[in-house]
């Protein structure tokens, strides 16, 4: 049975601080946290501390020589996720396992495209509610991270992530179709992100207004009616199965894209909102939820600029 002895992570934000703390207690050095020289300046002199414990991460920069690792894992923003690739190239090679725990729809064809590396598995994280504060991660809920093979088998590729999770005390899920999960996921992000974005809401108040998860569901029913188009045929259970997730979550908790927005920085609406107005488009279905997000978002984004 294929095994994992050496992880590398790139991206260390509130995701990847929260699964790595548990891969480092794990792995120790054999855990390998990617930073440019910045970064590793920052956090050798701050230190980095998840709920509250100080974390001794094994960090390398890119250029270090390394051997690749059994497994490599990015957690990095869609706008990163180039120089991400970039950055992991000597950790990766034909045998390497790829996680990928982006966002949206679109990162692991990215990824194979720039490594024509033969063991993505398709992934993604549920349920975490993970905030960062600059070298300090906090979480009440670590969810689950849903991940296997795009042709629903059962790979050597997924056992082995599968050991390695359990060891590391990493709540997981094999999905029976991948594909239908992470389109799920995605349509939830377009509903609790970009709302919570725009009305600066932490997860207490979806929890308690109607009228607000009505106004984010609207949003997610437009990705429902896009993927009858493109073969996923998400449905309204798709939509229920979110609700009680929703309010598993800690009430003070944040979205990503809304953490980005109190933080000034660049948010991930070209790969909610802008890829469903731009599969909108394609498809002739109309997305006028979406549409709105879409130039709200980028709105906020040029009034951080001034």
């Amino acid at each position: 049975m294929k095994k994992i002895h050496t992880v590398s992570l790139v991206g260390l934000g509130a995701i990847g601080a929260a699964y790595g703390s548990k891969l480092q207690t794990l792995l120790g050095e054999d855990f390998r946290v990617i930073v440019n020289n910045e970064r590793l300046n920052r956090y050798q002199k701050n230190g980095f501390e998840v709920n509250g414990i100080k974390q001794e991460f094994n960090f390398i920069t890119p250029e270090a020589e390394t051997e690749p690792a059994d497994l490599v894992i990015i957690a990095t923003k869609n706008a990163e996720l180039g120089q991400a690739v970039q950055d992991v190239k000597q950790h990766i090679d034909k045998e390497t396992i790829i996680l990928s725990l982006l966002n949206g729809i679109s990162s692991e064809e990215e990824i194979y495209e720039a490594t024509n590396n033969e063991h993505i598995l398709y992934s993604m994280c549920v349920g975490i509610d993970a905030v960062r504060d600059r070298q300090s991660v906090r979480y009440a809920s670590i969810g689950r991270i849903c991940y296997g093979e795009k042709d629903k088998s059962i790979s050597e590729d997924v056992l082995a992530v599968e050991d390695l999770f359990q060891k590391a005390g990493i709540p997981y899920e094999i999905s029976e179709d991948i594909w239908h999960t992470i389109w799920a996921k995605f349509m939830f992000n377009v509903g609790i992100n970009q709302t919570s974005a725009v009305l600066k809401a932490p997860y207490k108040f979806f929890q308690s207004i109607p009228s607000l998860q009505e106004w984010m569901e609207s949003a997610m029913y437009e990705v429902v009616a896009i993927s009858k188009k493109v073969g996923v045929h998400l449905t309204e259970e798709d939509v229920k199965h979110y609700r009680p997730i929703l309010h598993a979550l800690s009430p003070n908790g944040k979205t990503s894209m809304l953490q980005d927005v109190l933080a000034n920085r660049k948010t991930e609406v070209e790969h909610f909102a802008g890829k469903v107005c731009e599969l909108g488009k394609k498809y002739n279905i109309s997305t006028p939820v979406n549409d709105q997000l879409y130039q709200i978002i980028h709105i906020i984004e040029e009034m951080a600029k001034q």
